[in-house]
């Protein structure tokens, strides 16, 4: 469905951005610029990095681009040509460097750079770093650079005219409100419209710019691949320095690794250079999320002055596709370390239309919340942007492997020769940054393969062989290569990893689901919350069948598509008063969600250890999406500002590394214990409950079973009959079923779950539960304590605008007492949150 096109982990390696040397300075051209359009009718000053939409709205010129209608009133923005313009002064120091260089981090997109009104270059290609020789146009005192950009759809609709045959898709579709021909231009692809964003194609200098003088040597950058040898105990460090080519000049540089002298070195005509540090003693591992610690090194590289410190981390990472004894097909799994990791985790989009308003706070908060959610993984998706340098950095540091695409996604591409340069070179800079070796799909793009392959070994990169690369995703891995990099049949759960969406089946039927090695796409659609939309919209928007909610739905038919979802298990909204229909409609949508990707992502954790006619033995499940872009419908666990949906809460219980997971299959109830430890446990188990009666009706226990380290084994198996029948006056109407793994001396191991006998709308006995809640506030923070008079089924708490999440949320209440905790981001009180906080369960929104 969305095509990926390259696998890496950054979180395996590090990576030092920079262009430094001993001989060179710098001179900074970020900060304050000034910014007009053609005609100049709008002229203002402006913030590098940064982009026209931004800017004009900083200054006043518009409104939030993202309240309500603004993405297309706003069109006319990327209709428009744009111009930079900064002046400065440079140091003698600097202009008498024998070689200078105007560098720009990243140009969004299409422009023309001029200094001192001659023409230096031009870009057209946000992903790249563009260097230019600027030595000899630079004056004694004020100097004056211009970038001249091109509108970006007007562009992409020129070349598309002059392009002599149709590449596919020509528009998005109508329901994205968007522009046409994006796979024309190297973009982001989705600034032009997405299922879940709007077409913002932004135009502006995105990344830093600068000045850099030298007169022998330029390093553009170390990228530390560490090595570890199990049997040696020792490890070897790889850092390739990669050095533009220059008059001969020997340069000594001084590695310093924890202030020991390990290697030097003399350079001379090379474009990269690969030096080796050998460390006897052995080294901590870094480990994913869940599975150890994440250890580091300090790296300092040295000549005259510093020039490089930074973090380096040691594991090893391979991707096993070989035989699996007894089945056909292949495996699809990665080893760390030499341990085989489920990948639990989601797809990663961008955190923003327009870059320069994605903080380090931001990421931070989002990241977190990932590993909060007992997360190791996520898929930097391959539509959006090479994230900048700190994003991989925390996901070092906190445990998360990064599946990497290369920025293309759900369309044919050009191939001309021009468009082949500009795509060479951006693959080129990222192969550089992170070291695997993954290309394109879909066949139009193989001579890229091919020749970038051939040119990376030619140039004595054969360390990119210890960075797993697949050709696209979904794809059947090693099978699709010997089919010719094309596979009949992309979706075969027998290889490689699947995509995988169902939006009319029947999501709590576990059997719609394919058996696959690997899961990297599958979800379902919700609405974000009240205090979400709220501020970009208005009251007369507050309606399911509004104007407003048609047009931020960008999926065909994904407002009637999740009622009709939630309409199989659960009676729809119906209350009368317009604004509580809608935010209960808004709940629900919610419910649907989290029950629907919960189930799914139990199946694929269950199937690890198991295959059913050869398909199974799944190791990584990874739902779409995290994030969001915007405040919209969509996949996201985590909506815009980074408020947790139910999705994201239930997330921290299934991907939990020890699991009950519970199904029927033929009349049986089924209880496998899933556990992602290095080490054996023995568990047992189910708790049977009215739903007319917080008390339990009746315990159940199974007896100790073995779960070996890193497996998913049944625990527990009893026809539903046979249960009921021992549980006084239960029937599939009135009961529910709770279960919790228990070891031999009755410790609960992770967290505990349920199993509906029957869906909700059907439940007998099922009452509104009038819970009560109290804030209280202690030394350790806030909590709420709840107390029920019934079973409530997906108890949610809501505190509107207060930032903030809670421990546990949209949680099954079969006690009559629960407390909550609630870490707020910003300072509060209990009289805010008193006054601010809603409780509602599933009987509360609608008449039963």
């Amino acid at each position: 469905m969305r095509l990926a096109v390259r696998l890496c982990l950054p979180a395996l390696w590090c990576v030092f951005g920079g262009v430094f040397s001993e001989f060179s300075s710098q001179l900074s051209l970020t900060g304050k610029w000034s910014l007009r359009n053609s005609n100049r009718s709008v002229s203002l000053p402006v913030q590098v990095p940064g982009c026209v939409h931004s800017a004009l709205q900083q200054q006043g010129y518009i409104q939030d681009p993202y309240y309500r209608f603004n993405d297309v009133s706003y069109r006319w923005i990327s209709l428009e040509n744009w111009t930079y313009t900064t002046t400065f002064s440079v140091p003698a120091s600097l202009r008498l460097k024998r070689k200078v260089l105007l560098v720009f981090d990243g140009v969004d997109t299409v422009s023309t750079v001029s200094l001192n009104g001659i023409a230096v270059g031009t870009t057209d290609n946000m992903f790249l770093r563009y260097d230019f020789s600027v030595r000899d146009l630079l004056k004694d005192g004020e100097n004056v650079l211009e970038v001249r950009f091109l509108s970006p759809v007007l562009y992409a609709s020129e070349q598309r005219k002059a392009h002599p045959y149709r590449v596919p898709p020509e528009c998005p579709p109508e329901v994205q409100h968007g522009e046409c021909h994006v796979n024309f231009i190297r973009k982001a692809q989705s600034s032009f419209s997405w299922d879940w964003g709007p077409s913002f194609p932004s135009v502006g200098l995105w990344r830093p710019v600068r000045l850099e003088a030298f007169d022998a040597l330029r390093l553009v950058q170390v990228s530390c691949v560490p090595l570890y040898s199990e049997s040696s105990a020792s490890s070897t460090f790889n850092p390739p320095l990669r050095v533009k080519p220059q008059p001969c000049s020997s340069v000594n540089t001084v590695v310093i690794w924890r202030g020991i002298d390990l290697h030097s070195l003399c350079v001379c005509f090379f474009s990269f250079l690969f030096f080796s540090i050998f460390q006897k003693k052995e080294v901590k591992l870094w480990w994913p999320n869940g599975h150890g610690e994440q250890p580091f090194y300090n790296l300092t590289i040295q000549g005259f002055q510093d020039l490089f410190s930074s973090k380096v981390y040691f594991r090893t990472v391979d991707l096993y596709q070989g035989q699996i004894v007894g089945t056909p097909g292949l495996g699809f799994f990665f080893r760390v370390n030499g341990k085989p990791i489920f990948l639990k985790g989601s797809n990663w989009i961008p955190a923003h239309s327009f870059q320069d308003q994605v903080t380090p706070a931001v990421l931070r908060n989002l990241l977190q919340s990932a590993v909060d959610a007992n997360m190791n993984a996520l898929r930097v998706w391959g539509g959006g942007v090479y994230e900048q340098d700190l994003f991989y950095h925390i996901c070092d540091e906190m445990g998360i492997m990064v599946w990497q695409d290369f920025m293309f996604a759900c369309a044919m591409y050009p191939t001309e020769a021009d468009f082949i340069q500009t795509v060479r070179e951006e693959v080129l800079q990222q192969v550089t940054l992170c070291f695997p070796l993954e290309f394109l799909s879909a066949g139009v793009n193989y001579d890229i393969y091919t020749h970038e392959k051939q040119q990376m070994s030619s140039e004595n990169t054969d360390e990119v062989k210890h960075r797993p690369f697949l050709v696209s995703s979904p794809t059947n891995g090693v099978e699709s290569e010997q089919e010719g990099w094309v596979a009949a049949d992309p979706y075969d759960p027998l290889y490689g990893d699947v995509h995988f969406y169902s939006y009319l089946a029947d999501c709590w039927d576990w059997r719609t689901f394919p058996r696959t090695r690997f899961t990297s796409e599958y979800g379902f659609q919700s609405w974000p919350s009240f205090s979400t939309l709220q501020p970009i919209s208005r009251s007369e928007d507050w309606s399911y069948d509004s104007n407003f909610s048609s047009h931020r739905q960008h999926h065909q038919d994904g407002n009637q598509q999740m009622l009709l979802q939630a309409a199989l298990h659960f009676h729809l909204p119906n209350s009368s008063e317009p604004l509580r229909r809608f935010t209960d409609t808004l709940y629900i949508t919610q419910v649907m969600q989290a029950q629907c990707v919960k189930t799914q992502t139990e199946f694929y954790r269950r199937s690890r250890s198991e295959a059913i006619e050869g398909k199974g033995y799944t190791m990584g499940a990874l739902y779409w999406q995290l994030n969001d872009i915007w405040q919209a419908p969509s996949w996201s666990s985590i909506e815009f500002g980074g408020k947790w949906k139910m999705l994201h809460y239930f997330a921290q219980s299934f991907f939990a590394a020890v699991l009950p997971v519970g199904f029927e299959d033929d009349g049986t109830m089924f209880v496998y214990a899933v556990s992602d430890l290095s080490q054996e446990l023995k568990l047992r188990t189910v708790t049977v409950h009215s739903w007319s009666d917080p008390d339990p009706v009746c315990r159940l226990e199974s007896d100790l079973v073995p779960v070996p380290a890193g497996s998913a084994v049944p625990v527990f198996r009893r026809p539903v009959a046979a249960l009921l029948a021992g549980c006084g006056r239960c029937t599939r109407l009135t009961c529910l079923l709770t279960f919790r793994l228990e070891d031999a001396g009755g410790s609960q191991q992770g967290p505990t779950n349920h199993h509906f006998l029957c869906s909700p709308k059907d439940a007998r006995g099922l009452q509104r539960p009038n819970i009560t809640a109290k804030v209280q506030e202690d030394e350790r923070g806030f909590t709420v304590s709840l107390r029920s008079a019934a079973v409530a089924p997906f108890v949610w708490l809501d505190v509107g605008s207060v930032p903030g999440r809670f421990s546990s949320n949209g949680f099954l209440m079969v006690s009559r007492n629960v407390t909550v905790g609630f870490n707020a981001w910003r300072p509060t009180s209990v009289a805010e949150l008193s006054a601010s906080l809603t409780v509602t369960s599933l009987t509360d929104v609608y008449r039963v």
